[in-house]
């Protein structure tokens, strides 16, 4: 695995002590999720335990300790989005993209994610894609909510 870009994140970082989780965060950004080989040269690097830099990565759900997609799919499953069918909405995905909550498919164009509040409750069932959000989901329109992303690449 190619490692100067991590070390390219510490150096910008090397003067500040602390800041963990903006430096997971980079190292993220590059990878699309934390590979072993990246976290035990932040370790190494900050002088702080691999079981410490483990669990920060384990504590915050923004960071990801195995390859997602291109493409990160997070469906609301909180009460709002629930009643108003956001199971039906994540069926759907399931079945389209053949892949259950919480994988990737094997081409790793998609993750697909759940979460108990995106913050836009009125807009219910809600999806966001990529960064977009997606509101008043319905089965139907999930097709062509993957599709125009699919098609945005």
């Amino acid at each position: 695995m190619e490692l100067e870009q991590v070390n390219a994140i510490l150096d910008r970082y090397e003067m500040r002590r602390g800041l963990l989780v903006p430096i997971l965060q980079d190292v993220q950004a590059v990878y699309n999720y934390l590979p072993r080989e990246a976290l035990e040269v932040v370790a190494r690097r900050r002088h702080i335990p691999l079981s410490q830099v483990y669990s920060v990565a384990n504590f915050y759900t923004a960071f990801s300790l195995v390859p997602r997609g291109k493409n990160i799919i997070s469906v609301c499953i909180g009460t709002a989005c629930h009643v108003r069918g956001a199971p039906l909405v994540l069926e759907q995905l399931e079945q389209e993209l053949k892949i259950k909550a919480g994988e990737t498919t094997p081409d790793r164009l998609w993750t697909l994610l759940t979460v108990y509040c995106l913050g836009a409750c009125a807009l219910g069932p809600i999806m966001v894609v990529n960064g977009e959000y997606h509101g008043n989901m319905t089965r139907a329109t999930v097709t062509d909510v993957l599709h125009e992303h699919a098609t945005s690449r």
